[in-house]
């Protein structure tokens, strides 16, 4: 029985000439290896080169999930955690994944020069029509935070037929206004990039309360080589344009969309304002809730997840919102959004359990 399974394996496997079936196996461990690790690539866009980082192998008539990360981050200290733990492993397995670095963003990155003209947030959603060609990716679903979930959401809004599905977490869809902009400015007289950028990842009470989780982002941003890369991205973010989105109107994304935020989170009324914009038939809205069960439940309800494989989420952590208002009255307002790195849930609970999605 052994000597024909080998026999089968061989001939769907052909061996190069010359080759043992030993060096054969340690090649295949050595790609499965590679493929773990991911596949790091650069791609000359019209505004500029981007990075990413491709995990696994394009599965038939699947799409890939893409991921855009935040301001402040890389899609290492964003998503890693996320992807890293026990109950995203099916995701895994049936996905491939494509984690975009933002220019500049990506470890080991140079500090562009004195003037460079860092590309806005919708010149950063241009980017990725680039990127899916040099894959041959025809369609993907994105997961994005903060600064990432605009730019997918641009991105969807101009090529809608290659948008299967998004996770929005924390997604801010409003242009900076006056106020905005004038509390914006007074801020960076007084304070440091590093702690601008703090203030937009973590809500004002987990700041105070000044926990290890925070101490360790802000020694990463306040360290960061590429700190100056960072501060490009940051006002990019701060100077985006309105998403005019328009519940029934022209502009509006038309693919299923997740919306996650946690209790006062600094984007909180934003993305309830968002929710409130888009069609409530193809849109679910996370709370502090298990965050990975989440995203199986969105790709299952897309006919990517076996059902068998799902155990049952409450449906008070995951529901369809007509309206801003429709929440307005009965939301409590605890803490931001915070993703464990050990339990996968969006927590609401004691401090250690924040952003590291860093969403």
């Amino acid at each position: 029985m052994a000597e024909l399974q080998e026999v089968q394996i061989t001939e769907e496997k052909p061996l190069l000439p010359g080759q043992t079936p030993e060096v054969a196996k340690e090649a295949e461990l050595a790609a499965r290896i590679l493929l773990d690790q991911g596949q790091t690539h650069s791609v000359e866009t019209p505004y500029g080169s981007v990075t990413f980082t491709v995990y696994g192998t394009p599965k038939p008539k699947r799409p890939a999930i893409l991921t855009y990360h935040d301001v402040g981050l890389n899609y290492k200290s964003c998503f890693q955690s996320l992807f890293q733990f026990g109950d995203m492993q099916e995701i895994i397995q049936n996905f491939v994944r494509v984690h975009v670095d933002a220019p500049g963003m990506e470890e080991g990155a140079p500090v562009f020069p004195v003037g460079y003209q860092y590309p806005s947030l919708d010149q950063l959603a241009d980017m990725i029509p680039c990127i899916l060609q040099y894959l041959n990716f025809s369609t993907i679903i994105g997961i994005g935070v903060g600064a990432g979930a605009y730019i997918l959401s641009r991105y969807a809004l101009n090529h809608q037929d290659t948008v299967e599905g998004l996770v929005l977490i924390n997604i801010d869809p409003n242009a900076k206004g006056w106020m905005d902009w004038a509390a914006h400015k007074l801020t960076g007289l007084t304070s440091s990039i590093s702690e601008m950028i703090l203030g937009h990842l973590f809500s004002q009470e987990e700041l105070s309360r000044n926990s290890e989780l925070i101490q360790k982002y802000r020694n990463i941003i306040a360290r960061a080589p590429n700190l100056d890369n960072i501060e490009l991205y940051w006002n990019s973010y701060n100077n985006r344009r309105d998403l005019n989105l328009e519940r029934g109107g022209d502009i509006t994304l038309k693919c299923p969309v997740m919306l996650v935020v946690g209790d006062q989170a600094p984007h909180e009324d934003a993305v309830v304002e968002c929710n409130s914009k888009l069609d409530p038939t193809q849109t679910s809205f996370l709370k502090p809730g298990k965050l990975t069960e989440a995203i199986k439940y969105f790709l299952q309800g897309m006919g990517y997840m076996a059902s068998s494989c799902m155990t049952r989420l409450s449906r008070s952590r995951t529901a369809s919102l007509t309206s801003a208002a429709s929440i307005d009255g009965s939301r409590s307002r605890s803490r931001t959004m915070s993703q464990s790195s050990e339990s996968g849930t969006l927590s609401s609970g004691p401090p250690g359990h924040t952003m590291e999605v860093s969403c």
